[in-house]
């Protein structure tokens, strides 16, 4: 028998699936929104951009950002008692209210 596959977005064929007919599915904003050291923010995946995703098990967390990296931001969040730092682009990130 073969292994089964366990690929980076394996097991997300709900929590990865875009509305349907949301408008539209890329806007130009989303990519070029920034935020300030210690802003909070939401890690919201956009299953159509790629590349700068986190691990799909922080879909929903919410983190601070630390430092700017390139394109992407450093945001550390809390995963249990654990301090992780992920490196996510903005495409990923909505600024929490």
């Amino acid at each position: 028998m073969t292994q089964r596959s366990r690929g980076f977005r394996s097991k997300t064929r709900y929590k990865l699936k875009k509305s349907l007919r949301a408008g539209r599915t890329n806007p130009i904003t989303k990519k070029i929104q920034t935020f300030k050291e210690d802003d909070m923010v939401h890690i919201i995946i956009d299953p159509s951009v790629h590349k700068g995703q986190p691990h799909p098990r922080f879909h929903g967390k919410t983190g601070k950002v630390d430092e700017k990296r390139g394109r992407a931001y450093v945001v550390t969040i809390n995963d249990g008692n654990k301090a992780k730092k992920l490196i996510i682009r903005p495409e990923h990130l909505k600024i929490q209210e």
